[in-house]
């Protein structure tokens, strides 16, 4: 299934996407997301709703250096044990949102992710158990104030910007996140181009080690990390993320 987050003429409300292209519908789900989905009724075709951000977190961990050639790319060692940092609700926008350009910042990178919804609340899921406790997997974009990342020496302020996490188009329940490319362009032009078969630590040791050091609520989001070939993003520029199996997020970029 694919669950998504809409703006429809009534308000927002939380639904499944089914068909694709111009058949493509929406159905409204009542509450929430979690556990067997109630439907009111309500549809629409998807070209007459906006798509928000799938989910709006109580908080977004990522994962840093998972990818051992973006590791590379910045001179740095694949750490021993996965590397987290926590970006705030704030920074989250959906689909067609603008990333915001900080007037503080001289170079704001791209950072294509696979990202991990979980499901329910949880504290220390051995990796064995983990697939039981995602929602599904969604596209992310961990936007990063390349230069502030570097002087500050931590990276509260240089990935926590408002706008700084966009996620969507949906979430797609029914997947299996081994080994799926993943690419970014820039205006159109290839960027990045991974597989999640690549990632040092598999999404089950995530949530291991997540959940070992912080409670997990539901519709919280662990950014996976990102391949090589990150870049610069300019005011005017478009970014498009596209993971297999899921579907293409795209934001503008202004100043």
């Amino acid at each position: 299934m694919r669950l998504a987050r809409i703006a429809h003429p009534g308000g927002v409300a939380f639904a499944s996407v089914e068909g694709d292209g111009d058949d493509a519908r929406v159905r409204e789900i009542a509450e929430h997301p979690f556990g067997e989905p109630n439907f009111t009724g309500k549809q629409w075709p998807l070209a007459d709703v906006r798509l928000l951000a799938p989910i709006l977190p109580t908080k977004v961990i990522a994962v840093g250096r998972n990818y051992a050639k973006h590791a590379a790319e910045f001179g740095n060692e694949v750490p021993e044990s996965p590397m987290i940092f926590l970006k705030p609700s704030t920074s989250v926008i959906g689909p067609n949102a603008a990333i915001k350009l900080p007037p503080s910042s001289s170079r704001v990178d791209f950072e294509g992710e696979l990202a991990v919804v979980i499901g329910q609340p949880v504290k220390n899921v051995p990796a064995a158990r983990a697939a039981s406790v995602v929602l599904g997997y969604t596209v992310a974009n961990d936007v990063s104030a390349r230069d502030q990342q570097k002087s500050d020496g931590q990276w509260g302020r240089a990935k926590g910007y408002d706008t700084f996490c966009p996620l969507g188009p949906w979430i797609e329940t029914s997947l299996d996140p081994a080994d799926l490319r993943l690419t970014s362009e820039v205006d159109g032009e290839l960027k990045q181009d991974g597989r999640t078969s690549d990632l040092v630590h598999k999404i089950p040791e995530l949530i291991e080690f997540v959940s070992g050091v912080m409670t997990l609520l539901p519709g919280d989001v662990i950014l996976t990390g990102t391949p090589e070939g990150v870049g610069p993003i300019a005011d005017g520029q478009q970014v498009s993320i596209t993971v297999e199996g899921i579907g293409t997020l795209t934001n503008p970029v202004t100043g």
